[in-house]
């Protein structure tokens, strides 16, 4: 027998306004909270150290599909103290400061600024050392602050950040939100290892707890063939990658521990790649506040290193080449410190270094406009 519903016979009891208020309420509330677990979920850890560290973060926070868990800030490319700063204005200026920033780790876990001094020495120069750099090559075209001690916040172009960053060690954070949320957080790793060793050091069922790392560092064979200011270094030590060579330590740590999938983008995936004064204005040529913030305060001419490991967490399909490759870092403080190392699978010693996916090369066009795309 077929039954027809008809909406004009049923009797609905009746409902009080307020109650009906608050079930709607609580209706709609639910469904944002749905909506919002569905988002994929990122922490975010760099050296938030100027415009082209800070990119990417707006890239990420710009993406409706993603929620930004959190940013973890530690020293690298400057001073953990001053790239707080700089994350925490950059929010403001975007109107997103819900977002929590966690001050992190201010040096590498057995790397010092002395001990870098004597490895040059005796194995030679390292053109660029980050919050080392002491002076700059005269090659560089690029123009960058004036070096200073670890404790000092310089006088930011784009004004002091009126906001904090959260109690909370960048370690206790990361652990804690992967805790709280299993297998659903990735951790996007833009910066040197420090704070992800010292979260493994403090739970060592970290790694485990996320559902993945997309890793930006080291370097295999990146083409260097059409040689500017930033390839030159890498010309004669394709495998001295910033990110590695800064914390080595911290960077084996990272990639022995157990997590459920290593994606690495290491210089070969970014050396091609610019952002060219053309692709800023178009970046920069949208009234969103994200970006009036980078047309003021982007920086442009650097590869788009950090821009190209955002992209390719947000869109994989931006990845044109890519290997299985076992990777390690070396860490026995010779000529080869902080280096790259790499087999094919069943190649390698078999001491705890992973098997990761390493991307070797991207669409850049479609990497361009993806960047363009995110300030809108």
């Amino acid at each position: 027998m077929l039954l027809l519903f008809r909406p004009e016979l049923v009797r609905y009891p009746t409902m009080p306004s307020q109650i009906f208020l608050a079930a709607v309420v609580c209706f709609a509330f639910g469904t944002g909270l749905r909506a919002e677990a569905a988002k994929r979920q990122v922490i975010i850890d760099q050296d938030t150290w100027g415009g082209v560290n800070l990119q990417p973060i707006v890239m990420v926070i710009q993406d409706p599909t993603v929620a930004v868990v959190g940013v973890t800030v530690e020293s690298g490319d400057g001073w953990q103290k001053e790239s707080v700063a700089h994350a925490l204005r950059m929010l403001e200026l975007i109107g997103r400061t819900e977002i929590p920033v966690a001050s992190g780790a201010t040096y590498p876990l057995i790397n010092t600024q002395e001990g870098t001094r004597r490895w040059e020495a005796l194995y030679g120069r390292i053109p660029y050392k980050g919050a080392w750099m002491e002076s700059w090559p005269d090659y560089n075209t690029v123009g960058r602050p004036s070096y200073h001690g670890p404790d000092i916040v310089p006088p930011l172009a784009e004004g002091m950040p009126s906001t904090s960053p959260i109690a909370e060690s960048a370690a206790a954070f990361l652990v804690r939100q992967v805790r709280a949320a299993p297998g659903q957080i990735t951790i996007l790793a833009l910066g040197p290892c420090t704070n992800l060793a010292l979260a493994i050091g403090r739970d060592p069922a970290f790694a485990a707890g996320a559902k993945e790392l997309v890793l930006l560092g080291g370097g295999l064979n990146p083409d260097c063939s059409h040689l500017d200011e930033f390839s030159r270094q890498l010309l004669n030590t394709p495998r001295v990658e910033f990110n590695f060579r800064w914390d080595p330590e911290a960077a084996q740590i990272v990639l022995h521990a157990p997590w459920r999938k290593i994606t690495l983008v290491p210089t070969d995936a970014t050396v091609k790649t610019k952002l060219t004064p053309a692709l800023a204005r178009r970046a920069g040529a949208f009234p969103s506040p994200a970006s009036r913030y980078f047309a003021r305060y982007g920086q442009v001419g650097f590869p788009m290193w950090d821009e190209t490991g955002a992209a390719i967490w947000l869109d994989p399909t931006l990845v044109t080449v890519s290997d299985r490759l076992v990777v390690d870092v070396d860490i026995d403080h010779g000529a080869n410190y902080g280096a790259t190392l790499s087999w094919s699978p069943g190649f390698n010693p078999g001491l705890g270094e992973p098997t990761v996916t390493v991307v070797r090369a991207v669409d850049i066009a479609r990497l361009e406009e993806l960047f363009v795309g995110s300030m809108k």
